[in-house]
């Protein structure tokens, strides 16, 4: 759908008609090399009064950060990357003593990249509405919430999670568009570059630093890997939203290699091995977290991308078998390293869930019991309020009323996410935000069969994200930290691969009619 910023729309909102009127949208409709003239004069000018005019400690910092911040006016890919890259930095200044929004650098170049698709749209006079199946899901969550929240105790902590799924859909139509036009690479880039930051800051953190917070020392100058996160858990979730990515385009070059005609245009048997190691890369800081969760995802993941990477269904689930089988062997023959042994075994306390009131803790159990407690207070809710909850993002506000005896602080959610939502948004939002994975599920294996090429490994390694957040959130919830930047780009991603995929079906079928007439 194409909403028109013109005579009708623009007359009738002055707002609009300024901003379609102004210097900034007029920008726009200039030719490239006059716009290019003006982009370096612009730059000129500023960088000379800020070198003039400031010491040299202060001026380069801001010149660097007005040059990023007009890049991210300029084009909504470059806001969107640098969200991704430095939003996780959230928890990070959050502990240094940072905690307010004008610190939170994941919002504010979202906030960029949103201004700067408006402005566009203003000068272009239409904006953009694609008519995407996930939109209607993500819409659906966002109503039930908002029906949640008419018998919640903190409305405010109700609109924040409101704003946020907001984000999530205003992000996927911001990726979409600039995949749609010839951006897809860009945005590729920005995810598996922060994935690489976030990777090489975890693994100094494991091993190379020889310090750390004491209650994640591993032995003597090791630590668990946590990143800019402040917590294991959530880094880990985070690495293991991207590294199926750069290992289904890794896989789909590596089945491409040889071959003289590639479809597509990113020459992936060139990058098939920087791909691998970016992957291994991730896979290692993922590993050094030591999350039983992100570990339980990254497996999820390798799975579910191993039966879906043969065309064949029937040679697919037949690897999936051998997966599990081979897993199953290593388990009970004990072959698993000892440190990976120990934390799953701890996993099948969480699978045996009872009531935990009478528990006795020790530094062994402690943080199982912990999340049943939660588990079991989320649980109390839903039973008192079964059908709306106790409102969206008031899992913290009403666990004191739920709250286990020896439990009384909370987690600020229930460390399980399906939970989570059933407490606070009842049978409705649970079926609704299952009801957004469904949707999404669905539309990467269409994607997945029609595609080809390094479109096809995309789709793979999406598939695989999908398979991790499922899976990890069984025991987290990984809407934190501004890691739903990165959940929504990657949605975009899928959208602008289905519309390929739709385009190259219906140019197939036309083409067959066509021979068929002529025939």
């Amino acid at each position: 759908m194409i909403v028109r910023i013109g005579n009708g729309l623009a007359d009738t909102y002055p707002l609009i008609r300024f901003l379609s009127d102004t210097s900034m949208a007029s920008y726009f409709h200039l030719p490239p090399s006059a716009r290019s003239h003006l982009l370096w004069a612009g730059g000129a000018l500023t960088l000379g009064l800020l070198i003039a005019g400031l010491p040299i400690q202060y001026s380069g910092p801001l010149i660097v950060g007005a040059v990023v911040v007009g890049l991210s006016l300029w084009r909504p890919v470059f806001g969107l990357g640098c969200a991704l890259l430095l939003g996780p930095t959230r928890a990070f200044l959050a502990a240094a003593g940072y905690a307010s929004l004008l610190f939170d650098l994941g919002q504010i170049f979202f906030a960029l990249a949103l201004g700067s698709w408006l402005l566009r749209s203003a000068a272009e006079r239409a904006l953009m509405l694609p008519r995407l199946w996930l939109l209607f899901p993500l819409s659906l969550y966002v109503f039930v919430g908002l029906l949640s929240l008419l018998g919640a105790l903190d409305w405010r902590d109700g609109f924040n999670e409101i704003i946020k799924w907001l984000e999530v859909i205003l992000t996927l139509l911001i990726a979409f568009d600039e995949a749609q036009r010839g951006r897809l690479n860009w945005l590729l880039a920005a995810v598996l570059l922060t994935g690489l930051a976030q990777a090489g800051i975890g693994l100094w953190q494991y091993q190379l630093r020889g310090t750390g917070p004491d209650s994640f020392r591993l032995s003597e100058g090791v630590y668990r890997a946590y990143g800019s996160f402040e917590q294991p858990n959530p880094f880990g979730g985070f690495l293991g939203l991207i590294w199926p990515i750069s290992a289904g385009l890794a896989i789909e070059g590596f089945r491409n290699l040889g071959r003289k005609k590639q479809t597509g245009d990113l020459p992936l048997s060139t990058f098939y091995l920087p791909l691998l190691l970016i992957s291994a890369v991730i896979l290692l800081a993922l590993y050094a977290s030591f999350s039983r969760g992100a570990w339980l995802g990254a497996a999820a993941a390798g799975l579910v991308m191993a039966m879906f990477f043969p065309r064949r269904l029937s040679l697919g689930l037949g690897l999936g078998m051998v997966g599990l089988a081979g897993g199953w062997v290593l388990i009970s023959a004990g072959l698993l390293p000892a440190s990976i042994a120990a934390r799953f075994a701890s996993l099948a306390e969480v699978a045996n869930f009872s009531d935990v009131r009478g528990v006795n803790t020790n530094d062994a159990n402690f943080a199982i019991v912990e999340r049943l407690a939660h588990w079991q207070a989320a649980l109390d809710m839903a039973r008192a309020h079964p059908w709306l909850g106790v409102g969206l993002g008031n899992y913290g506000a009403a666990y004191s009323q739920y709250a286990l005896f020896n439990w009384p602080l909370s987690l600020g959610h229930a460390h399980n996410i399906y939970l989570n939502a059933l407490a606070e948004t009842g049978v409705f939002g649970l079926l609704a935000y299952l009801f957004i994975w469904v949707t999404t599920i669905g539309l990467t294996i269409r994607t997945l069969r029609r595609a080809t090429g390094w479109q096809r490994g995309l789709a793979l390694g999406l598939l695989g994200v999908w398979a991790h957040l499922l899976a990890h959130q069984v025991v987290d919830n990984l809407h934190v930290n501004n890691i739903d930047l990165l959940i929504a780009t990657q949605l975009g991603l899928l959208c602008a691969l289905n519309m390929v995929g739709r385009r190259r079906t219906l140019r197939t079928y036309t083409e067959e009619m066509y021979n068929g007439r002529k025939s």
